[in-house]
């Protein structure tokens, strides 16, 4: 086969995938931006003529990835992953406070935020140490070197205030599993959230009695390991996690910010002062309940292409951006919403099937940097968008209006489409 042939073998199941959720994530952005004054398509003072913008930029950024050799981004996925925490840290400096995170660049009437290049950036990194001959993943001190690639930027910008994006940092946990870290950090991962939910619902006695139950559960039944080393290992942890309940509580009841703690409040049910429970929906919680309200009026077919009365109306205070979801609820119904998962779980599948074909490690691990982070994104904004778990203001992937969040996604798709494809052209 000529070269001229082979150069274009690209996966395009995945690039077509790709392309229907940003076109229909564009006609949703549309729905919730227009205004009664609509003129144009490229109205650039509008959240859709920005995003059409944003679009057809986008095309442009994906010939410069493609067109790139595969080995560049292995080559220099070093070089690429410190320029991104030298973009982080100058945000410390140079950067715009936007709804209490100081998370932008501020270029005239264009901001860029480079935590959306960073997990790129980082599923990159992970890639190339993973890979290196020399690593060994079941060794502690490599272990130790892999968390601090993705702990670096975590904490970068969880210092900006951006809890969202600082979540979507524990999606590499899932990579290194794949490539054989221990389970019992997988155990411990869970571990913490289950008792940290458990401290705030039902208090410190019968969360410390639960937790300790599940740890013996699990060194006695699932966690291979010597019985004389059992009891201390039992005792140490669940010590360990008592002191960790004692401090959610304390952290919950003296530190956190109003916001976030009437947002736990509402999710986990805390509140009962009917009183106060009025006020927080008409404060923290508005944005949920007019969203479900707006998903739950669209039905099983929807109301239609802009005839979503709660979606032009302006119901959901930013709805073009994290709260996109509602918008094909109301107007999409049950339909619409089953079609944006069905995209959203074949590229998952597809992404995961082609990661497994790949025939290097740096490759595969990238594939499955990218599956995590995109189901990360996915699971948390429809899980946030329902109700089902707390606001922390985290976009859906291709869907959501923005610049650096599309261009940032698709760096992060692009670039495995690349490797892929270098796979494929392989004799």
């Amino acid at each position: 086969m000529r070269q001229t042939d082979r150069s274009f073998r690209f996966d395009w199941i995945t690039i077509l995938i790709f392309l229907a959720l940003v076109v229909f994530g564009w006609f949703n952005i549309f729905s919730a931006s227009t205004t009664l004054e609509f003129s144009s398509y490229f109205d650039l003072s509008q959240p859709y003529g920005k995003q059409l913008l944003f679009i057809i930029l986008t095309v442009v950024l994906i010939v410069i990835i493609l067109s790139l050799e595969a080995k560049f981004y292995e080559r220099f996925s070093s070089i690429i992953y410190i320029l991104s925490l030298i973009s982080l840290l100058g945000l410390f400096i140079f950067g715009k406070t936007v709804s209490g995170a100081t998370s932008w660049y501020g270029l005239g009437s264009v901001t860029i935020q480079p935590s959306e290049f960073a997990k790129a950036a980082t599923a990159l990194a992970i890639a190339k140490y993973t890979s290196d001959l020399q690593t060994n993943i079941k060794a502690f001190s490599d272990q130790i070197k892999l968390f601090i690639i993705i702990l670096i930027p975590a904490i970068l910008i969880l210092l900006q205030n951006d809890m969202g994006s600082t979540v979507v940092y524990g999606a590499f946990f899932f990579v290194l599993f794949r490539e054989g870290l221990p389970r019992v950090y997988l155990y411990l991962a869970a571990l913490f959230p289950i008792t940290a939910i458990l401290a705030l619902k039902f208090g410190i006695i019968l969360s410390s009695i639960i937790t300790v139950l599940l740890i013996a559960l699990f060194y006695l039944y699932f966690l291979k390991s010597r019985k004389r080393n059992r009891f201390f290992k039992i005792m140490g942890l669940s010590i360990l996690m008592i002191i960790f309940s004692f401090g959610v509580k304390y952290i919950y009841q003296h530190s956190l910010p109003p916001h976030q703690k009437d947002r736990i409040s509402l999710w986990l049910r805390l509140e009962k002062d009917p009183d106060k429970l009025e006020r927080m929906k008409k404060t923290y919680a508005y944005n949920l309940l007019e969203s479900e309200k707006a998903i739950s009026s669209g039905g099983f077919w929807g109301k239609g292409f802009l005839e979503g009365t709660r979606t032009t109306g302006k119901f959901v205070p930013e709805q073009h951006t994290d709260y996109i979801f509602s918008t094909v609820g109301e107007e999409w119904g049950f339909i619409g919403t089953s079609i944006v998962v069905i995209l959203f779980v074949l590229l998952l599948l597809r992404i995961l099937h082609l990661a497994e074909l790949q025939k290097n490690q740096f490759s595969r691990v990238y594939g499955y940097g990218v599956a995590s982070i995109i189901f990360i994104h996915f699971f948390i904004n429809i899980g946030m968008v329902m109700g089902l778990i707390p606001t922390i203001g985290i976009p859906l992937p291709f869907f959501s209006y923005g610049g650096s969040g599309l261009w940032g996604f698709t760096i992060l798709l692009f670039i495995f489409i690349k490797l892929d494809s270098n796979r494929i052209n392989e004799w």
